[in-house]
């Protein structure tokens, strides 16, 4: 039976004989789910959304032509990411008390047509079944790097990206929340995590203005969370992106990856969200945006506590159902206020030659510290502007530019260590003057250092290099005879642990680190 509350048009939808392509399935059976903003009817082969008349400030569907635009701009900005599920806006007519999609009648409704796709191939869902692999992990940072590379942005857009644009969304959180200090979030992570939004926007000014002109802010997905990714017919898919509010979309790109950040984290899998971040960032050669990363987490992390407490006062909500979003929200509250806590950054110097494990060993590292793992082959690239997976020719490896990517090496170092980072330079290092450098800024800069030098025998290095497919390097075998390592000086011992790629690493760094 259907339910008499809902409208007519939407009572009309639960109907087979509404759609042309179910006339001769008069048995099918279609669902109806209702979020607090549309309805969405699901057939088995098509799913069509339709949005409530609904004014929230925020977000305006009160009239029909409201709803018309929002709906073709649903479309719009879902095709960048899921071509595959959004199909098209169908007008509804209405003559009499019938409906239907387009015909000759009065235009009353407009719905979004999409492909329905198996909720099993939600991200949530795969991570929940263990089926969200390292190599998937892998594959979402390349597509959403993609994404971000082919989003638009214009001084519209970018005027977003000012401090006081930013953190109008911050002010609303915390004025939103203190009803639910001595709930699930206490007084000390209410104001630390407050204070700690206020000294960033207060001290980084200059760095939100980086962004802003380095392009950063675009128009981005806005709600790229886990549940609105899916693997489907052998892609990922980002689909369900926020059209509704321009300020919810045209963000820096670090707002979109902070998501996943969150997503990951809050399962207990930081290594997931590490290769996550690594890959993307590599990727793109957006290591300055990690910068303001941990801002972006923080306030994708308060979100979802603020949201998950506003059950709470729903007096709708079964008392079981409260408690365990009591329990979700205190464990967001609990991270957005760790991200509010200082961190001690670090420097880790990789050293050895061509083949010796370097990368390897920094991945490991990386892995299972959480540290930011930056590569001297992917820096040197970008900055040669040279494709990650293309071999570069022999001017991209003159000592002139060799120098300028160990210097850049170095600043993204130093300028991600004093965010708290612990920073993994993974380079040859193999020349004493470009380790005594390092070694005096960190110092300089009263950042703890430690350099890892692999070593491996000269015919595992040949083998190594020689087998060696699929990777951003160049150096080959032939190169071996070229390289050579400066013995460690006197000052430069104590910061030096040698490893031997040869034999297991696990026992090995548990020991250095």
């Amino acid at each position: 039976m259907t339910d008499a509350t809902l409208p007519p048009l939407i009572q009309q939808m639960l109907k087979p004989d509404f759609y042309p392509d179910l006339v001769d399935s008069p048995t099918q059976t279609i669902q109806l789910i209702q979020t607090h903003i549309s309805y969405v009817l699901l057939t088995g082969e098509f799913a069509y959304k339709i949005k409530k008349p609904l004014n929230f400030g925020f977000l305006n569907y009160s009239t029909l032509e409201a709803r018309k635009h929002f709906s073709e701009e649903e479309l719009r900005l879902n095709q960048r990411g899921a071509a595959e599920i959004y199909l098209e806006v169908l007008p509804i007519t209405q003559v009499g008390d019938r409906y239907q999609f387009g015909g000759e009648g009065e235009v009353v409704e407009y719905a979004v047509k999409m492909q329905q796709f198996p909720q099993e191939t939600l991200l949530t869902n795969l991570f929940d079944r263990g089926e969200l692999t390292e190599e998937r992990v892998k594959e979402l940072a390349w597509v959403i790097a993609d994404f971000h590379r082919k989003t638009g942005t214009s001084d519209y857009i970018r005027s977003f990206g000012t401090v006081a644009q930013i953190r109008q969304a911050f002010d609303e959180n915390f004025e939103q929340t203190e009803q639910y200090i001595g709930g699930p979030q206490t007084q000390q992570q209410f104001d630390e995590t407050k204070a700690y939004c206020d000294r960033f926007f207060a001290e980084q000014e200059a760095l939100f203005q980086q962004r802003v002109q380095a392009d950063r802010i675009r128009e981005c997905h806005g709600d790229i969370h886990l549940r609105n990714i899916c693997y489907w017919n052998g892609k990922l898919l980002l689909f369900d992106c926020i059209e509704f509010n321009e300020s919810f979309r045209f963000v820096d790109v670090m707002f979109d990856v902070a998501y996943i950040v969150m997503d990951l984290e809050a399962r207990k899998r930081s290594d997931l969200s590490n290769l996550f971040l690594n890959t993307y960032a590599e990727l793109t050669g957006d290591w300055e945006g990690l910068q303001v990363l941990p801002i972006y987490v923080s306030r994708q992390t308060y979100v979802r506590a603020k949201v998950t407490s506003f059950l709470l006062n729903d007096p709708g909500v079964p008392e079981a159902d409260k408690k365990a979003a009591f329990e979700t929200a205190a464990l967001y509250y609990r991270m957005a206020w760790e991200y509010s806590q200082a961190r001690q950054g670090q420097l880790i110097l990789m050293s050895g030659l061509s083949g010796s494990g370097k990368s390897t060993t920094a991945q490991q590292i990386a892995r299972q510290t959480g540290a930011l793992h930056i590569r001297s082959d992917a820096v040197r690239k970008h900055l040669g502007g040279v494709p990650l997976y293309e071999r570069g020719s022999d001017q991209l490896y003159t000592p002139e530019m060799t120098q300028k990517t160990y210097d850049r090496l170095l600043e993204l170092g130093l300028k991600l260590a004093q965010q708290g980072y612990r920073v993994i330079l993974d380079a040859k290092y193999d020349r004493q003057t470009m380790r005594q450098i390092a070694i005096e800024q960190a110092s300089a800069h009263q950042i703890p250092l430690k350099i890892i030098q692999c070593d491996a025998p000269v015919e595992v290095l040949r083998e190594r290099l020689q087998q060696r497919i699929g990777d951003i390097a160049d150096a080959t075998a032939d190169l071996l005879a070229q390289q050579s390592l400066d013995a460690f000086t006197a000052k430069e011992l104590p910061y030096v642990i040698t490893i031997d790629t040869t034999q297991s690493l696990e026992q090995q760094l548990a020991n250095a680190l």
